[in-house]
């Protein structure tokens, strides 16, 4: 089923384009449900959590976390995105070089609590904001190019602490029928990626198909979402 999918390519200059051209049919105008059902589960009790936020666009679930007292840092190639996120939501922020990441910006909210780096997401590590307590990947995994994934959760491990609790939100369909992005990510291909080091758990499954999915010519679409937590053993 992958391999209609397998080869398909977009470039980090493709998704800067969609932001320029406003082409961004995925951005939610508010607090993603999926996240506002769960994140109890997400905090398990915990307050002040560092949450990581990845390819996360301008996403209102940031503002949202960073209202309850986390903090946030987000990896974002569309400085674009950045910007809209900081001015849609009157936000004062601040604009640095990165020593670290030589050609990345961090963008930093006044109030300190979100750090948002533009810069190619791979480039980012443990080494410039540590580790986090929680991740919330609503639409990075199934926007990555689907051979990058094994050094995409390569990377997404590593930068999980050992009460990390990650929630991920992936799409099943007809990859015959759509070449994506989103692309599809089946629940055996999570299982297969996360499985060796991280406990999988399916939360909720919806049917998620809209007008938007029938014109990508679908005729199913469901979004799943899962809470990933390393092993203890």
């Amino acid at each position: 089923m992958l391999s209609a999918q397998a080869d398909r390519a977009m470039a980090l200059g493709e998704w800067e384009e969609r932001w320029q051209e406003d082409r961004t049919g995925w951005h939610q105008p508010q607090v993603h449900k999926m996240l506002e059902n769960n994140i109890e589960k997400v905090l398990a009790g915990r307050s002040q959590v560092k949450f990581f936020f990845p390819l996360y666009g301008k996403a209102l679930d940031m503002k949202w976390l960073a209202d309850m007292g986390h903090s946030i840092v987000g990896v974002e190639i569309s400085e674009k995105a950045i910007k809209q996120f900081f001015e849609e939501n009157n936000l004062s922020y601040s604009e640095e070089m990165v020593p670290a990441l030589p050609g990345a910006k961090l963008y930093k909210s006044s109030a300190r609590n979100i750090s948002l780096y533009q810069c190619d997401l791979y480039n980012f590590s443990s080494a410039i904001e540590g580790q986090f307590g929680g991740i919330w990947d609503r639409g990075s995994l199934v926007a990555i190019n689907p051979r990058d994934r094994e050094k995409y959760v390569a990377l997404i491990t590593s930068l999980m602490d050992k009460d990390c609790r990650y929630l991920l939100d992936t799409l099943l369909y007809n990859p015959e029928l759509y070449k994506g992005p989103p692309f599809f990510v089946p629940d055996e291909h999570v299982q297969n990626l996360f499985g060796k080091s991280c406990d999988i758990e399916l939360l909720h499954s919806i049917d998620a198909l809209t007008d938007r999915q029938k014109a990508w010519g679908l005729d199913f679409f469901i979004e799943n979402l899962h809470l990933i937590t390393p092993k203890t053993n």
